[in-house]
């Protein structure tokens, strides 16, 4: 049709790393949400939270129930995000509820408990900043996922619909011209590729950077 395949892959980028990026976010307002609460108060607030949200949500694979909300909202940037994240933020939600049960009895959160803290400041400023480092890792991680998750429901005619061009889009309009036309193929899948192992890299670097005892082993 006579489209350029650089400036799509481009606009394709703009359009997978924003659908990420706000995944993510969303991802892990509810996570750091659900997954305190479920970790800070414990008892039977953690159990119904735990039991009848986060096991709900993680006993379905997270591709499919993507697919299934997709295809009930429709098509569409904001359908899209909403799809993904409601498949997503169950695993945030876990991490964070370990991680809070972990850090919760320390000495300094006794302390601060003890000087009469409320539980919203005990948390923000005494908890959070000790458990971010894994978050961060997995946030990192999962931008990978969702880019892959992102370019299945394109591919599927479930994502951002045309002509806006996804990477996912791009290679289900080129699976007709495979063997005439290899390049329409290859250029959104390495695409995709490359996206997916930077952020995975990226995961591992700030792993290594945030953790002091891999620093240590390093000469960081």
């Amino acid at each position: 049709m006579g489209r350029d395949t650089l400036s799509r892959l481009l606009w394709g980028a703009r359009l997978s790393l924003a659908v990420s990026v706000s995944v993510v976010a969303i991802s892990l307002a509810l996570g750091l949400s659900i997954g305190g609460l479920a970790g800070y108060l414990g008892g039977w607030v953690d159990t119904a939270l735990t039991t009848f949200a986060m096991n709900t949500f993680l006993a379905l694979p997270g591709i499919l129930l993507a697919i299934a909300f997709a295809a009930f909202l429709g098509p569409g940037f904001s359908n899209l995000v909403l799809a993904l994240a409601i498949g997503g933020w169950a695993g945030y939600a876990r991490l964070v509820r370990a991680q809070v049960m972990a850090v919760r009895d320390r000495e300094y959160v006794d302390a601060a408990r003890a000087l009469g803290a409320s539980g919203m400041r005990i948390f923000f400023r005494h908890i959070l900043p000790n458990i971010v480092q894994p978050i961060l890792v997995q946030a990192a991680i999962g931008m990978a996922g969702v880019i892959l998750a992102e370019a299945t429901l394109s591919f599927l005619g479930l994502g951002i619909p045309p002509p806006a061009p996804s990477w996912g889009s791009m290679l289900n309009d080129a699976r007709s011209h495979l063997f005439d036309s290899p390049h329409l193929v290859l250029f959104p899948a390495a695409a995709v590729a490359g996206a997916v192992l930077g952020f995975n890299f990226l995961g591992d670097a700030l792993r290594d950077h945030l953790d002091p005892r891999t620093r240590l082993e390093l000469g960081l």
